[in-house]
């Protein structure tokens, strides 16, 4: 498999990984405006806190963004993944404030 193909492969699965994690934060944000609170929800609490601490780990980078590091030279924000360059760029601040707004909304509606 050359360079090319490689990075392919990992712009492919970083975006099916990304997609699945923007799925996991808006049911969070559902759970908290429905009240709808279950295993789930709780699971995909878990799942977005475990990435958060992949990312710590990580110096605040993806794994996947730092193996296809490997076979590319670009400097857009979004060479490692199949989303607009604007939103690679702010991704960590919109989706960590959705998720963060849908966490607050969980709190409350758990123990208030």
């Amino acid at each position: 498999m050359n360079n090319y193909n490689r990075l392919l492969a990992i712009k492919l699965a970083h975006t099916l990984i990304w997609i699945f994690f923007v799925i996991v934060i808006f049911y969070v944000v559902y759970s908290g405006i429905t009240g709808n609170i279950n295993t789930y929800t709780w699971l995909s609490i878990g799942f977005v806190i475990g990435e958060g601490i992949v990312l710590l780990l990580f110096k605040m980078f993806c794994p996947l963004t730092v193996l296809a590091r490997k076979y590319s030279d670009s400097q857009k924000d979004n060479f490692d993944i199949f989303i607009p360059n604007w939103l690679a760029k702010h991704n960590k601040l919109i989706f960590t404030t959705i998720f963060l707004l849908g966490l607050v909304l969980v709190v409350i509606q758990t123990f208030f």
